[in-house]
């Protein structure tokens, strides 16, 4: 259960910096958190303040940490992983390491917006290469990426740091209307995943075959996936919405296909930190915009209204959900 209440004000310890929030992201994730309950948290007794995303200022900093760090301006990431305090309160204390610098040319609502939803997305486009990979311009230049979902927060995450990094980009969808924010975001081709002939429609834009599937609903892709991937292709999965049986296939086997699977939680630190600093340099860039003519809606709510937040993204609002704190 949510509850609205007045806490204390946290003091950064050593190795960490506070910061007074302006918007906290949610994603699927944080409700579902809520709803079986962090087991860690439940056998402590805690309470848990929801949501790892967020944005705001620095305005205090523990020992060891950069005085000249107050004043900055930040996006956060996993604030509540295996911790009691995520972004949906005024203050936020967190290790210095997970506040990252915000460009002042970039919104706010853009630093809550990244965090989970462009480091799953970075790592669904790098994890087909062995140790921590480099996204940058160039990166993916003669590649194919096939983007699942691509009207969804890492999926629209996806089809942007694929562009920045030099690939080709094809999204799928379900209707026009996430059509068209598949184009905002940047996609080369979009197709009705549900369509007949969509395998086809697919190929005619990728000849070779797809070099990486970035899925967010394997099971029910698998035989699109299948159709359309080149030799030696990756499927990158990172949800696996409609169910997670996958088939075994001998004409899988023959083209040496990848299955990888992605939770940015546990991604290993030296490729979450390459993540960071790709993702960071991205925004720096202006290659990572949201808002609806970015392909990206945004729905705003007060923080009281937090419980109304996570109902709408379980309810599978199109666009990315904010909680407003300034």
């Amino acid at each position: 259960m949510l509850r609205f209440l007045e806490r204390p004000e946290p003091m950064p310890g050593p190795g960490e910096v506070r910061i007074r929030m302006h918007f906290s992201g949610v994603n699927p994730t944080d409700w579902k958190a809520r709803q079986r309950g962090p087991s860690w948290a439940s056998a402590k007794g805690q309470e848990v303040v929801p949501n790892q995303d967020g944005a705001g200022v620095i305005d205090a900093v523990g020992d060891g940490v950069d005085p000249g760090r107050v004043g900055e301006r930040v996006w956060v990431w996993e604030a509540a992983w295996q911790r009691p305090d995520g972004t949906a309160q005024e203050l936020v204390v967190l290790p210095a390491r997970q506040a990252v610098a915000l460009p002042d040319d970039a919104s706010f609502e853009l630093g809550a917006s990244l965090g989970i939803p462009a480091l799953t997305a970075h790592r669904c486009l790098t994890v087909s290469e062995p140790g921590p990979s480099v996204l940058a311009p160039g990166a993916l230049a003669g590649r194919t990426v096939l983007v699942a979902g691509g009207a969804g927060a890492v999926g629209h995450a996806a089809i942007q740091l694929a562009r920045w990094a030099g690939a080709r980009v094809i999204a799928t969808v379900s209707s026009e209307e996430k059509a068209q924010l598949a184009r905002a975001a940047g996609a080369h081709q979009v197709v009705d995943y549900r369509a007949d002939g969509a395998a086809d429609e697919i190929r005619a834009h990728a000849s070779d075959g797809v070099d990486i599937v970035v899925e967010v609903a394997p099971a029910i892709n698998a035989a699109l996936d299948a159709a359309v991937l080149a030799p030696n292709g990756t499927v990158a999965v990172y949800a696996v919405d409609g169910g997670a049986e996958l088939p075994i296939a001998w004409p899988l086997m023959q083209r040496n296909i990848a299955y990888r699977f992605v939770l940015v939680y546990t991604v290993p630190a030296e490729a979450k930190d390459q993540a960071v600093a790709d993702v960071a340099a991205a925004v720096a860039d202006g290659a990572l915009p949201v808002g609806e003519e970015a392909g990206l809606p945004l729905h705003r709510f007060p923080l009281e209204q937090t419980a109304k937040a996570h109902d709408a993204v379980e309810a599978g609002v199109v666009g990315k959900v904010l909680i407003d704190l300034a």
